[in-house]
């Protein structure tokens, strides 16, 4: 009886909405932040991508860096976003964009080295 009772309390915890879950950004944010013409990155990611979860470090290791203090990062669920999705032609997680001006300037699929990041970063800079 109380390897049902744990397995239920866990199956609900499961389904309620964490308390420290990211608030997303909206299209609308999105736009207006990239037409506001400074550097902007937007990171597509779903928290059960295994390739997701090997660029975050590296993606925010980056960004501490002075070199890419002006780079806004976006961050965007790949399985609750789709208008953004859409919007941007992003067909799976673990997607990279970058924007100068206004204008998207380069794009990453699946990327994890260090240094190829680094280099696809300074695109928008």
């Amino acid at each position: 009886m109380l390897r049902r009772t744990f397995l239920s309390l866990a199956a609900a915890s499961a389904l309620a909405p964490s308390a420290f879950a990211a608030a997303t950004t909206s299209l609308t944010d999105i736009e207006s932040t990239i037409a506001s013409g400074k550097p902007v990155l937007i990171h597509v990611t779903a928290p059960w991508c295994g390739t997701c979860k090997r660029q975050k470090p590296v993606v925010a290791e980056l960004l501490g860096k002075p070199e890419f203090s002006g780079l806004t990062e976006i961050d965007v669920d790949f399985d609750s976003q789709g208008d953004v999705l859409s919007r941007f032609r992003v067909q799976t997680q673990a997607t990279m964009l970058v924007f100068k001006d206004g204008k998207e300037v380069g794009r990453q699929v699946g990327e994890t080295d260090r240094e190829a990041i680094a280099a696809f970063f300074k695109k928008a800079m």
